[in-house]
């Protein structure tokens, strides 16, 4: 009881958080083909807006109330992130209904670089395949960047790159530009002049699949989302992945090259990295660094190292840092 005899006002944001998150999962049963949790991580900031709009709320007709000795109503706070929830609600709903592929003829936007009307258009989905020669370049370096989605990159092309992408045009058109300069190719695949403010379903899943004898630097930026990485059979001597918030399966076993170095910055969720267990191999981890699962490994100050570590010629060096929320270190037999 308060001093004055009145009960005392609870708030209401905690139950709101909640209902908030029981719609989130209601409405993932009801319309699973939505990426909620790409949606929340692009989106997120709006938290902060609306917060700080109930925050101001608050201050203002609070104060008036207070001075005027009038009972504080509901909290702006309350309200404001009522009224968010509200509308992500009905965005998703919105989306969910009119999210089913059905040919609805062309569109017109950006797709690379370049304004025009595009097709055929199924509903929220665009398909498109690109194919990249090696050109005669002795070593590439490519550069992957993906927002948000489900990448699968594996090798067993017989270019340098076979590429298909399923995307909303709402995300952005995927693009692939290589140059070679020299006897060093550079491949940027990439994607860019997304809408923002769209909210509902949303699809973008890219399949790449590398090939080539020659050396290759692979580095990759990467959004929320499932990313597979298959870099068996490839020639690949430098990785750099910087990760975003979901999964991650990275299969190290069968690599070509004599000696490996990569790093895994950042993200969230988890990472499930595949060695080999007859190539040496010493993974480093620091930072933020969750959980780690290392079965059959050693440890070495930092370090988790393999048996076969410093008694073959080829070795596999990866360094793993930032706020990756837990690892699993998987020897393959």
């Amino acid at each position: 009881m308060a001093e004055n005899g009145s009960r005392r006002r609870h708030s209401l944001v905690g139950p709101i958080i909640l209902i908030a998150l029981g719609a989130l999962l209601l409405l993932s049963n009801f319309y699973p083909d939505i990426a909620f949790w790409p949606i929340l991580a692009r989106y997120w900031p709006l938290i902060l807006i609306f917060l700080g709009l109930g925050k101001l709320w608050d201050y203002y007709w609070g104060g008036r109330q207070t001075e005027q000795g009038m009972e504080r109503g509901v909290s702006g706070v309350a309200i404001a992130l009522a009224i968010l929830l509200a509308l992500f609600i009905v965005a998703v709903v919105h989306g969910g209904r009119h999210g089913a592929r059905r040919d609805t003829g062309a569109w017109w936007g950006w797709r690379g670089n370049e304004w025009g009307r595009w097709g055929p258009y199924y509903g929220n989905e665009l398909h498109d395949t690109k194919a990249v020669e090696l050109q005669g370049a002795k070593s590439v370096s490519a550069h992957i960047e993906m927002p948000a989605g489900e990448l699968d990159l594996s090798g067993g092309s017989s270019r340098l790159l076979d590429a298909d992408f399923h995307y909303d045009p709402y995300e952005g058109t995927p693009w692939v530009h290589y140059t070679v300069v020299g006897n060093q190719g550079q491949l940027y695949v990439e994607q860019g002049g997304g809408q923002v403010g769209h909210f509902g379903h949303t699809h973008n899943d890219w399949s790449l699949r590398l090939g080539g004898d020659v050396p290759l630097d692979l580095k990759l930026e990467m959004g929320a989302g499932r990313n597979t990485l298959r870099l068996d059979g490839l020639n690949v001597e430098r990785l750099e992945l910087q990760m975003g918030a979901g999964e991650m399966n990275l299969y190290l076993a069968g690599l070509r090259a004599k000696h490996f170095e990569g790093t895994i910055e950042g993200g969230a969720g988890q990472a499930r990295i595949h060695l080999p267990k007859d190539i040496g191999t010493r993974i480093h981890a620091s930072g933020g660094i969750g959980a780690i699962k290392a079965p059959g490994l050693l440890r070495d100050g930092d370090a988790y190292v393999n048996e076969a570590y410093g008694k073959t010629a080829a070795t596999i060096e990866l360094n793993v840092s930032g706020g990756v929320g837990e690892i699993d270190l998987i020897q393959e037999q």
